[in-house]
C-alpha cells in the first residue's frame, strides 16, 4: 500500500512539472552578479540559458555604468553556442567561454568577481511578486519604499510594456530623498511585465542595482530575460 501512494505521488509531481512546463513554454535565463570595480563606478553582469526552440545554450554578458546607468562602450556581449545540448546542461558553460573571451573588457574596467555588493531583497522562486516594497537596511538604518510602477499596451504580436521605479530613502535621521529610477512611459517590444527580482547596494553604499525580470513573448511561449536599473543614492 506505502510503496502504490508513493508511485502515485510521483506520478502526480511529474504531471504537475511536464504541465507546467507546457503552460510556460519558453526559456527562462539564470542571473550572475559578476561584481563591481574597486571604486563602485561598474557593474558587470551575465545570464545565460538554453535557448527553447534551439536546444542551443547562450550567454550575455553587461557592462554598466552605475551613476550614468547605461551601458559602457563595447560593454555588451552575446553570443549563442552551436553543438547540441547533453541532459541536465543548463548552459553555464556558455557563460563561462563568453568570460574567458572577455577578459579585456573586465580588466578596462577594473571588475573584481568577488566584489558583488550586499543584498537588500530578493524575490524567491514561487513566491509572489509585489509592486509595493518596504522594507529597512539594519545595517545602515536606512528605510526604503519602492514602487514598481508598469503598464502593458497591446497583446499576443504587438505586445510591450513600460516600467518605472518610483523609491523613497528615509536615513536613520529622518531625511527623505526621492527618486524615479529608469524611463517612465519607454516601452520595450516584446515584453508582457516587469518584476523587481532583486536589490543590491553596491560596495561603496553610494549606488543601487535593481535587478529586473523581463517575460518576454516569443512563438514558444514566455522567456525570462533579466535587466539592470542602476541609481545614486549619496
Amino acid at each position: 500500500m506505502t510503496k502504490r501512494v508513493g508511485l502515485i505521488l510521483i506520478c502526480t509531481v511529474l504531471f504537475c512539472f511536464s504541465a507546467g512546463g507546457d503552460l510556460f513554454g519558453g526559456d527562462i535565463a539564470t542571473f550572475v552578479n559578476l561584481g563591481f570595480s574597486d571604486d563602485s563606478r561598474y557593474f558587470m553582469f551575465g545570464q545565460y540559458g538554453i535557448l527553447e526552440e534551439q536546444s542551443r545554450p547562450y550567454a550575455e554578458i553587461y557592462m554598466v555604468d552605475v551613476g550614468a546607468n547605461d551601458f559602457t562602450t563595447g560593454g555588451v556581449k552575446k553570443r549563442t553556442f552551436d553543438g547540441p545540448v547533453q541532459p541536465g546542461q543548463v548552459g553555464l558553460g556558455a557563460l563561462l567561454n563568453l568570460l574567458e573571451s572577455s577578459t579585456s573588457l573586465t580588466s578596462r574596467f577594473g571588475i573584481d568577481h568577488l566584489n558583488t555588493g550586499r543584498l537588500l531583497y530578493i524575490l524567491l522562486n514561487g513566491e509572489e511578486p509585489k509592486s509595493l516594497l518596504n522594507f529597512r537596511d539594519f545595517n545602515t538604518g536606512s528605510h526604503y519604499t519602492i514602487h514598481l510602477i508598469q503598464a502593458e499596451y497591446g497583446s499576443g504580436e504587438t505586445v510591450s510594456a513600460s516600467f518605472h521605479i518610483d523609491m523613497k530613502v528615509t536615513s536613520a535621521s529622518g531625511n527623505t530623498r526621492h527618486f524615479i529610477v529608469g524611463i517612465p512611459n519607454y516601452r520595450r517590444k516584446n515584453v508582457k511585465n516587469y518584476r523587481i527580482k532583486q536589490i543590491t547596494l553596491s560596495p561603496d553604499e553610494e549606488s543601487i542595482i535593481f535587478l529586473i525580470e523581463k517575460e518576454e513573448k516569443d512563438t514558444a511561449g514566455s522567456n525570462i530575460r533579466y535587466m539592470v536599473e542602476t541609481v545614486r543614492i549619496q
